[in-house]
C-alpha cells in the first residue's frame, strides 16, 4: 500500500467513527483534499526549506514537527500533491513547478491562484460559479455531492474549499462570490487600456522638429552660435531668406497680400 492510499485509508476510518457509521466506506468519486490550502503550502514550504526543490520523507516530517509514519503528516503531504505542489515516492518529496514558484515571493499569488484550481472539485465548482454567487452551505454541500463528493464527506469538503479560496484569494469581491484574483505577473493576459486619441493640437506641436518644414529645419541651421559674431548685412540676408521661405511654404490671406522688405538703416554719425 502506498502513503497515498494510507492517508486516503486512515481519512475514510477518522470519517466514519466521527460519523457512526460501521465498516462500509462510502467513497467520492471526484478528487479534493481533507485539508486545506494553507497546510499544502505548509508543506512545500518545509520542502523548500530543508533540500530546496527535493528533501527525504523524514526530514520533511522533523521540519513539519511530525511523525514520519503518522497519519496526519501523510495526510498533510498528500494534500499538497491534490493542488500539485509536490510529488513523492521512494521516501522522497520533490516540489512540482507550481511548487517552485510558491516559494517564488514574486510570483506566489499567482502561485496559490493556480494551485486552488489543481484539485479537480474545486476547479469544477469554480466553472459552476465563476464571476458569480455561490449559493449557501448547504446548497454548496449539495452540488458537491451531484459532482461526486460522498455525503458524509460534502461538510468537510465544504470547509476545505472555503478556506482555500479564501487563502487563493478568490473571495476578494466578497465570501459568497468565486472570482479569481487579478495578480500582477501572472499567466493571465492582461487588458490593455485603449489609448485616446491624440488632439489635432498635440500632433501638431511647435516644439516637434516632425511637424517643421524642410526649408524651416535648413534655415535654422544657417543661424550662428548665440554670443558670436553676425553682420548686419549677413542678418539682412537671412531675413530676407526666410521671407522667401515663407512664400514658398505659407499661404497669403486676403488682407495681407504683398511683399516683405528688410531695409537696413545705418546708424548716422553724431
Amino acid at each position: 500500500m502506498t502513503n497515498h492510499d494510507a492517508a486516503v485509508n486512515e481519512a475514510d476510518d477518522s470519517e466514519q467513527l466521527q460519523d457512526g457509521t460501521d465498516g462500509k466506506r462510502e467513497r467520492s468519486t471526484i478528487e479534493f483534499p481533507y485539508l486545506d490550502l494553507d497546510a499544502a503550502i505548509e508543506v512545500a514550504n518545509g520542502v523548500h526549506q530543508v533540500g530546496g526543490s527535493s528533501c527525504g520523507w523524514d526530514q520533511l516530517a522533523a521540519q513539519l514537527q511530525q511523525a514520519a509514519n503518522g497519519g496526519g503528516f501523510r495526510l498533510r503531504v498528500m494534500t499538497a500533491k491534490t493542488f500539485g505542489l509536490v510529488t513523492y515516492g521512494q521516501g522522497t518529496v520533490s516540489l512540482t513547478e507550481l511548487g517552485k514558484r510558491l516559494n517564488d515571493p514574486q510570483q506566489e499569488k499567482a502561485a496559490k491562484a493556480d494551485a486552488f484550481l489543481k484539485v479537480p472539485l474545486y476547479d469544477r465548482i469554480y466553472e459552476l460559479f465563476k464571476n458569480g454567487t455561490l449559493p449557501p452551505s448547504d446548497g454548496l454541500e449539495n452540488e458537491m455531492v451531484k459532482l461526486g463528493v460522498a455525503p458524509k464527506q460534502k461538510g468537510k469538503a465544504r470547509q476545505a474549499f472555503q478556506r482555500s479560496a479564501s487563502s487563493a484569494g478568490y473571495f476578494w469581491s466578497g465570501n459568497n462570490r468565486l472570482v479569481r484574483p487579478a495578480i500582477k505577473g501572472s499567466t493571465a493576459p492582461a487588458i490593455q487600456p485603449q489609448e485616446e486619441p491624440e488632439e489635432p493640437e498635440k500632433k501638431k506641436d511647435k516644439d516637434d522638429s516632425r511637424w517643421r518644414h524642410p526649408l524651416i529645419e535648413g534655415l535654422l541651421k544657417e543661424l550662428p552660435e548665440p554670443q558670436t559674431e553676425w553682420s548686419t548685412e549677413d542678418r539682412k540676408k537671412w531675413l530676407e531668406m526666410a521671407s522667401t521661405i515663407f512664400n514658398v511654404i505659407y499661404k497669403d490671406s486676403d488682407d495681407s497680400r504683398g511683399a516683405l522688405k528688410v531695409v537696413l538703416e545705418k546708424n548716422s554719425a553724431k
